[in-house]
């Protein structure tokens, strides 16, 4: 039992917050998502998702870049690999966590 508390005690907090979750997931299958899409999609606040957005910039797991779109900003968003490998690792200690003890 102590092991499996060390191991949900060593998840990733920045992967294992729900919302920070989400924005992984969705940008782990595509080459890069405009902010405007996830804010709408999943219904963050502007406020919250950039406070979510700037945890994993800081993390090194999301890159944004701004660019214009005639005279109109844009953001995007991209996954790095970092975050790629970090999110397999969180997905193997998750699986390590579920397995049933061998007797």
């Amino acid at each position: 039992m102590t092991q499996k508390i060390d191991k949900l005690l060593a998840l990733d907090r920045t992967i294992h917050d729900p919302s920070r979750l989400l924005i992984l997931t969705a940008l782990y299958s595509v080459p890069r998502m405009e902010y405007k899409r996830i804010h709408k999609e999943w219904n963050f606040t502007q406020g919250n998702l950039a406070s979510h957005l700037l945890k994993l910039e800081k993390a090194r797991y999301v890159a944004i870049e701004k660019t214009y779109k005639g005279k109109r900003p844009q953001t995007w968003c991209s996954i790095t690999r970092k975050a790629r490998e970090a999110i397999h690792a969180y997905a193997e200690l998750l699986r390590e966590i579920c397995e049933k003890p061998n007797p």
